[in-house]
């Protein structure tokens, strides 16, 4: 069975969400947090006391990461645009690619089975 590699850039208030979304979908997952500029407007921060304010150069991102099965795709996909959606720009992109093969290192299963 093809299987593909689903990584979702989302904003970081968003992780809660999406993982409630995914948790019974996906054999598992994993959640990297960072910074990011995209097409989402950026934070604006107080400084000086609160009399000056400046844009933060990055916005707080985080990047989920999900093997599936070709089959699971379309419902895991959907899962993380349905949680992780504002209205606004900056909600985040999804990207799937495909997978030639994984193995899981403490069982030696392969394909599939190592999900």
């Amino acid at each position: 069975m093809k299987m593909k590699r689903i990584e979702a850039t989302i904003q970081a208030i968003k992780i809660g969400a999406v993982s409630d979304a995914i948790n019974d979908l996906v054999g598992g997952f994993s959640i990297l947090e960072g910074n990011g500029r995209g097409s989402g407007e950026r934070q604006t921060i107080r400084s000086g006391r609160g009399t000056g304010s400046f844009v933060a150069e990055y916005n707080k991102i985080a990047i989920v990461i999900a093997l599936v099965d070709d089959s699971e795709v379309e419902k895991v996909s959907s899962a993380i645009a349905d949680a992780s959606f504002t209205g606004k720009g900056g909600d985040g992109i999804i990207v799937v690619s495909n997978v030639e093969s994984v193995t899981n290192i403490a069982s030696k299963k392969t394909g599939s089975e190592a999900l």
